[in-house]
């Protein structure tokens, strides 16, 4: 069976999602039989690659209109689920950074069957290491880190065909109308919208592995889109 899950580097609730979907999948008998495929998807492309660098608190506030009373409770929100979900978001300060390099690393990484551990270094980079993740010596470091040669990530960060293929990504979760990330595809047929609990993925693994019934959870909490994180 075949998991597509949608996410960007910069969404911490897709951090959390790829933590509790990694649990949920220690829980069902079947995941030797799941292949998992990342999916780019941009929350913010307008993001320019410039010499002013804002961390993620100065990008909400000064771009999306946070007051600091409204990132207190999310960045608190977001400390207590990801302490439940095994990661430290206290640990860095994030950057605000255009994703779209990342997601060429990402796509470059499917050649190597390794998306998934990718998908990890990223996240760490950008939330626990504060890392900009649209700096091509950081992306070059992971790749290393993944023994994908300097020259082919930076290749790959320059490449039409891996640009396209991300474009393509994007697209295709427009088309399916996925309105924010993570979005979870079980079967082609099943969707889970937002960072819900393991058991909540557990069991949408199992419906949808067992071929039971239609599972269309749709729910809007715990997740970013384009225009604001919930």
């Amino acid at each position: 069976m075949k998991v597509q899950i949608w996410s960007d580097v910069m969404c911490p609730f897709c951090y959390i999602g790829k933590k509790n979907f990694e649990e949920a999948l220690s829980n069902v008998p079947f995941k030797d039989k799941i292949e998992i495929e990342w999916k780019s998807f941009q929350l913010d492309p307008t993001l320019e690659e410039t010499s002013e660098v804002l961390t993620s608190k100065e990008y909400l506030m000064k771009k999306k209109g946070f007051s600091e009373d409204q990132y207190i409770q999310m960045q608190a929100r977001l400390n207590e689920m990801g302490r439940n979900a095994g990661i430290d978001f206290t640990k860095g300060d994030p950057i605000a950074a255009n994703t779209f390099k990342a997601h060429l690393l990402l796509q470059l990484s499917k050649k190597y069957n390794k998306q998934n551990e990718m998908e990890e270094l990223l996240f760490k980079a950008h939330f626990e290491e504060s890392l900009n993740v649209a700096d091509t010596k950081v992306l070059i470091n992971l790749g290393k880190q993944l023994q994908i040669d300097e020259e082919e990530v930076t290749n790959a960060l320059s490449s039409e065909e891996l640009a396209y293929e991300v474009k393509q990504d994007i697209l295709e979760a427009q088309n399916i109308g996925v309105g924010g990330v993570p979005f979870f595809v079980l079967n082609n047929k099943y969707a889970v919208s937002g960072a819900q609990p393991s058991d909540v993925l557990a069991d949408a693994l199992k419906q949808a592995f067992g071929e039971i019934t239609v599972l269309n959870t749709k729910l809007d909490s715990n997740s970013c889109s384009i225009d604001e994180c919930k």
